[in-house]
């Protein structure tokens, strides 16, 4: 069967890694820990996929920069010393694996930074697999385009043949962005109703359907 795309992007945290309740407590604890309000579990998720400052600035509005700096800092600390607790979904990995055997090419576009994406790729095991990546510490926050259109420049990939898989709203806003078609997943940070207004082939609950539409359809 022909193919459908030629690249395929992922994004990391609560779509292929199932990180999105320790990202949710680090910056639990890292507001309190600052001297901000704790934003509390539904708020904490529904910034995920942002980079962290401007996560922060869009839960805190106006921080003064030093304390954006400070929470920042305490976040990542919070962070790495559970990042080697962070597991891959169910099949994620053997999703992946089979796709590269397909010859599609694989990606991540992430609001993680680049030395959180080289361990988390490294300790997962698929970062033999990603054929490019991309981090926010390189390329402008979702839900702006450059992630994808970079990678789409460096694999020579049209929009028409590229697909973007995400979590949240800001995965498939920044897609419609870089005019490349999407899915969502909804056992990440964001719900249906924040997905759907950005108009995603498909959505899913858990990633064995995921992967199984993928190695069907894409």
């Amino acid at each position: 069967m022909s193919k459908r795309f030629d690249l395929i992007v992922f994004d990391w945290d609560g779509t292929l890694a199932n990180s999105t309740q320790i990202i949710v407590d680090s910056i639990r604890k890292g507001a309190v820990e600052t001297g901000l309000d704790d934003p509390g579990q539904e708020a904490a998720s529904s910034i995920i996929g942002l980079g962290l400052r401007e996560a922060i600035h869009q839960l805190f509005g106006e921080v003064a920069q030093e304390q954006v700096q400070q929470m920042a800092a305490r976040y990542n600390v919070h962070y790495n010393a559970r990042q080697n607790d962070v597991v891959l979904f169910d099949q994620a990995y053997e999703t992946i694996d089979r796709l590269n055997q397909q010859g599609y090419m694989l990606g991540v576009a992430t609001g993680k930074g680049r030395r959180g994406l080289n361990h988390a790729l490294e300790h997962s095991g698929l970062g033999g697999f990603m054929h490019g990546t991309r981090c926010v510490d390189e390329c402008h926050s979702k839900p702006h385009p450059q992630m994808l259109l970079e990678l789409m420049d460096e694999f020579g990939a049209e929009p028409e043949r590229t697909l973007m898989v995400g979590d949240t709203s800001f995965d498939l806003q920044m897609a419609q962005n870089a005019k490349v078609s999407s899915l969502g997943v909804t056992y990440g940070a964001h719900p249906l109703e924040r997905l759907l207004p950005h108009s995603p082939l498909a959505h899913f609950n858990d990633f064995a359907t995921l992967g199984k539409w993928l190695e069907t359809n894409a």
